[in-house]
């Protein structure tokens, strides 16, 4: 792991397909245009499997988020809902004093 500032910190490794919306949301402001080579850690599991991640933090968890092509399907897709509803305008009702 990175440093040792996240010793505290609760481990999760999660698959793309246990994403919820939060970590997705952490995954997307973390990595706007998408992850990078230096952004993925790599590490075995108990099976001796090479296993990639990237990672996002919250107050108490450390996520490591399995890399997948899903993942970045996922990424994308959560994105442009977000985008969407970015750009839907509010109705202010006009004071009818």
């Amino acid at each position: 792991m990175k440093g040792s500032k996240n010793t505290h910190l609760k481990r999760v490794i999660v698959d793309f397909k246990k994403l919820n919306n939060i970590i997705l949301d952490l995954l997307v402001t973390k990595y706007p245009d998408g992850y990078n080579d230096e952004d993925i850690i790599t590490f075995r599991n108990a099976q001796n499997e090479i296993v990639e991640c990237v990672e996002v933090i919250t107050a108490d968890t450390l996520y490591l988020v399995k890399v997948s092509k899903r993942l970045v399907a996922a990424m994308e897709d959560h994105d442009d809902v977000d985008d969407n509803d970015d750009h839907k305008e509010t109705e202010i009702p006009e004071d009818t004093e």
